[in-house]
């Protein structure tokens, strides 16, 4: 509807010729006018009463604001709004209690200690936890702020006295110069029936660059590259292990250092007892890469009792240079058996798939 007013048209409006008398003619001019502003007025009024009527508003002399509220029949749906629906939100269980004898939780790794990128997160237990569910659903472990999608193996502990320990590691190797917490708040939980976890504990660590050893037996090949961070950067001649005492196949990860290292033989081995300089340990049972000043061999031939023999000056510098949770792999020994998992930090000569199912306590139970 238009609020302008439609002027009559030409021939509505009253003509002057036929009024015989001028006072009766002006009478009726004055009755047209009166009857034109009293027609406006009354379309004022219409216009005023359908604005308000279709929700315009505006001033108005007296200021009033009027509220009209249509409540529709019961039953009736609305056509502007869907009904109020309450979001329906979920709160998980709290994490399972237990009681009983105390597991008590240790770290292998330090606040702030760096390692290398193939180091495994490292949880020793006193007493054998027979459910690892609830301790895999509370731990958690961050890389640079980011969840990290790893997973805990088990495994009996050898070289403490312990009696279980739990690797935890991601799918490929740490990224470096990264920043990982692990968060194990498991005090008062379900470590299995009649045990329960002591203590929480947290880590901050690092690593440091990606520094990554390959080794190649094949005789008459006999060399050991170095990489950091992607980049070879050194080559050098070795001895492995001869045909009788070979080295291992696969991947393992620095343990420690010493210099010197006093090596010993073993039951059924000719004697021989010597502190050996610049000796890098990579398993529990005495592989070592260590100077092996004795060997004129180096790069022709494998004749050691399972070690990586390396000049003096190539052990001093690989020494110096190694860092803790360093990887080492090696191929062509002359050997078929792979580094067990157990021995050392062999992690990581187990597949994925396999490691992800936990070893000795599944995940979930």
């Amino acid at each position: 509807m238009s609020d302008r007013l439609t002027a009559p048209a030409r021939n509505d409006v009253p003509h002057r010729r036929g009024f015989g008398n001028p006072q009766a003619a002006l009478y009726t001019l004055r009755q047209v006018r009166l009857r034109i502003v009293g027609s406006l007025a009354a379309a004022v009024v219409l216009v005023g009463l359908l604005l308000t009527a279709c929700g315009t508003t505006g001033p108005s002399s007296a200021d009033v604001t009027t509220t009209v509220t249509v409540t529709p029949p019961p039953g009736t749906p609305s056509s502007t709004s869907p009904p109020h629906q309450t979001p329906t939100v979920t709160t998980p269980p709290p994490p399972r209690r237990g009681s009983g004898t105390p597991v008590q939780v240790s770290l292998a790794e330090g606040d702030g200690q760096r390692f290398g990128v193939a180091m495994p997160i490292i949880a020793y237990f006193s007493v054998a936890p027979t459910d690892a569910s609830v301790f895999d659903k509370v731990a958690t472990v961050t890389v640079n702020g980011v969840p990290a999608h790893g997973a805990w193996y088990w495994e009996r502990s050898s070289q403490t006295a312990d009696a279980l320990e739990a690797h935890y590691r991601l799918a490929n190797y740490w990224p470096a110069h990264a920043t990982i917490h692990v968060n194990l708040p498991i005090a008062g939980l379900w470590a299995g029936r009649g045990l329960v976890f002591a203590n929480n504990l947290t880590l901050t660590m690092r690593t440091g660059a990606a520094q990554i050893v390959k080794i190649d037996g094949k005789p008459g090949v006999d060399k050991m590259y170095v990489y950091q961070d992607g980049v070879h950067i050194r080559t050098f001649n070795i001895s492995l292990g001869a045909a009788k005492t070979p080295t291992y196949l696969g991947t393992a990860v620095v343990i420690s250092k010493a210099n010197p290292q006093l090596m010993v033989s073993s039951p059924g081995e000719a004697f021989y007892s010597i502190e050996v300089p610049w000796s890098v340990r990579v398993t529990y049972d005495g592989e070592f890469l260590h100077d092996a000043y004795w060997n004129g061999q180096l790069g022709q031939a494998n004749l050691s009792h399972g070690c990586t023999n390396m000049s003096p000056a190539d052990a001093e510098w690989y020494f110096k240079w190694s860092q803790i949770g360093d990887p080492v792999s090696w191929t062509n020994t002359g050997s078929t058996q792979v580094l067990p998992v157990w021995d050392g930090y062999g992690d990581w000569n187990l597949p994925w798939a396999i490691y992800a199912r936990g070893g000795l306590l599944a995940p979930t139970a």
